[in-house]
C-alpha cells in the first residue's frame, strides 16, 4: 500500500479530530466530534502535542499523537506516544509501524531520548505491534491514575 505520512498542523485539524473522535469511540469514549476539535485544536495552538496523520490514497486513515515528557534517569526529554489509531479498513498495511517509525525519526529530530507508551491489558494487536516496533515492555512499574 502507498502511504505518506504528514504532520499535523491547524490545517488539518477537522481531519485529524474525525480521526481522534474515531479513536475514542474505539476506547469505548461517547462520540462527540467537536469536543475532539477542541481538544486537539488546544493542543496544537499550544504546541502542547505533536499529530502525524497518515494518508493513503489521498485520504488520512490514522494518526499518532505525541506529548513532551522528561526522563528522570535519563535526565532528557522523551515523547510519550499518548494515541494511535490506524482506521479498520486500512489495518493490516503497516501503517501503524510506519506511524511508530516516524515517532522515532521525530525523536531524532527533536534530541529526544526515546518512547514510551501504555496500553490496555487488553489491546492483543498493540502488544503484539510494540515488541515487534522495538518497544520492550517494564514489567517492574505499575502504573496509577487519579482522577478529579
Amino acid at each position: 500500500m502507498n502511504y505518506e505520512i504528514r504532520k499535523a498542523g491547524l490545517e488539518h485539524l477537522d481531519t485529524a479530530a474525525e480521526l481522534f473522535n474515531l479513536y475514542r469511540v474505539f476506547y469505548r469514549q461517547a462520540d462527540d466530534y467537536e469536543k475532539c476539535k477542541r481538544f486537539l485544536q488546544e493542543r496544537l495552538n499550544n504546541e502542547q502535542s505533536h499529530i502525524f496523520l497518515a494518508y493513503a490514497s489521498g485520504k488520512a486513515v490514522g494518526f499518532v499523537q505525541l506529548y513532551k515528557l522528561y526522563h528522570y534517569i535519563k535526565l532528557e526529554k522523551q515523547w510519550l506516544l499518548s494515541d494511535l489509531f490506524v482506521h479498520p479498513d486500512y489495518r493490516g498495511n503497516g501503517l501503524s509501524v510506519a506511524l511508530i517509525d516516524r515517532s522515532k525519526q521525530w525523536c531524532e529530530e527533536t534530541g529526544a531520548c526515546g518512547l514510551m507508551l501504555e496500553t490496555e491489558k487488553t489491546n492483543d494487536t498493540g502488544n503484539k505491534l510494540y515488541p515487534r516496533c522495538g518497544f520492550e515492555y517494564d514489567g517492574l512499574h505499575n502504573y496509577y491514575y487519579w482522577w478529579k
